[in-house]
């Protein structure tokens, strides 16, 4: 990226040689990002990150007379806003439970289609849970109707193998943070032949849906990223798959009741969603100092709220108040998750230590 943030400054639009060099470089990029994703250089859109990219998809795509959308309760607020939004205009918006696992169920997926239908939203896996959705078989049910397939593919490409042909949708949405390109870029692949209005209006930039200069050194950043990914990706994933699991080995072995959200093995690699018992995950991670996750639920002003996509999953309040997301990526070492077990594992056991005292002193 750097020399697109020090000399190579020219606007891509631009006819000259400094525009050419900006122009060209997008372009290597628009390749390496249609690689990763098996698919062509021109079905890719550049954005501004996932948000943008399922905007487009969602609101931006033609469904001429067809009123009805489906997706999944589970799915993140970049899809699930957009729907809304379509449902206040009018839409009628099927929204599928999950299952114990928080997977859609493929049978209700596929009667919940019908002609009516003119997008089907389904995430491609859950960035909570890591928890993968039967995308594959949407795309079937959606093709025998003539409606349009859209997945989030945020948390999934980059760790897993996506591609589009495979999978069999219109639309996919990627986000260059989640492997590695910097905040603020994403891409949306548009299969052709797929028709979408922009929801910005300017200038005639990638191919008239997405107006505005490209940001050229982000966009450089996320084509390498894709380069990286794809030749990486079998053995990360399996490098990473293995640390997940010790992870999990290690705090089970230490913690009595401990319990895995999620699907036990159709889930993303770096992905570990385990419920601690008879704790709060806040004060859990409060006191795990040296560990950064996520409880997956949101605090505001001070009261916690548990996940919604736990809460789908059938997972009762406190449990699911209790339940931590860790993350795995390149920099994780089997030393860092010994440490991360032990600190968690240590700090469970204080909680668990102070409540009966006060439960003792209550009582």
């Amino acid at each position: 990226m750097l020399p697109f943030l020090r000399e190579h400054f020219g606007n891509p639009s631009s006819a000259h040689g400094y525009g050419r060099i900006a122009r060209e470089a997008v372009a290597r990029a628009r390749s390496e990002v249609a690689c990763l994703l098996g698919c062509e250089a021109d079905e890719i859109i550049f954005t501004s990150g996932g948000t943008e990219a399922s905007n487009l998809a969602i609101r931006g795509s033609r469904k001429g007379d067809r009123r009805r959308l489906v997706t999944s309760v589970i799915e993140h607020p970049a899809t699930s806003e957009p729907v809304a939004s379509l449902e206040r205009q009018g839409y009628q918006v099927v929204r599928l439970g999950v299952d114990a696992s928080g997977q859609v169920a493929t049978r209700e997926l596929a009667a919940a289609i019908d002609e009516s239908t003119a997008l089907v939203s389904l995430m491609h896996s859950n960035n909570e849970t890591g928890t993968m959705q039967p995308v594959r078989e949407a795309a079937v049910a959606a093709r025998r109707v003539s409606a349009l397939i859209h997945t989030d593919a945020a948390q999934s490409v980059g760790k897993v193998a996506v591609d589009v042909r495979d999978l069999g949708v219109d639309l996919l949405s990627v986000v260059g943070h989640k492997f590695y390109a910097p905040k603020g870029v994403g891409a949306l692949y548009v299969r052709r032949g797929v028709r979408i209005d922009p929801l910005m209006l300017g200038g005639g930039h990638e191919y008239g849906i997405r107006p505005g200069t490209e940001n050229v050194a982000s966009i450089v950043g996320l084509g390498a990223a894709c380069a990286i990914a794809r030749r990486d990706l079998e053995c990360e994933s399996a490098r990473v798959r293995a640390l997940r699991d010790r992870l999990l080995a290690l705090l089970s072995a230490a913690i009595p009741k401990l319990a895995l959200n999620g699907h036990s093995t159709e889930r993303l690699p770096n992905t570990l969603n385990v419920r601690f018992p008879d704790v709060s995950a806040t004060a859990l991670l409060s006191r795990a100092t040296g560990i950064a996750a996520s409880t997956g639920a949101a605090c505001h002003a001070g009261t916690e709220t548990p996940s919604g996509t736990l809460l789908a999953m059938g997972i009762g309040d406190a449990e699911a108040l209790g339940s931590v997301r860790l993350s795995l990526g390149r920099a994780t070492s089997l030393e860092a998750i010994e440490r991360a077990a032990d600190e968690l594992a240590v700090a469970w056991r204080l909680l668990v230590a102070g409540n009966e005292r006060r439960l003792q002193v209550e009582n």
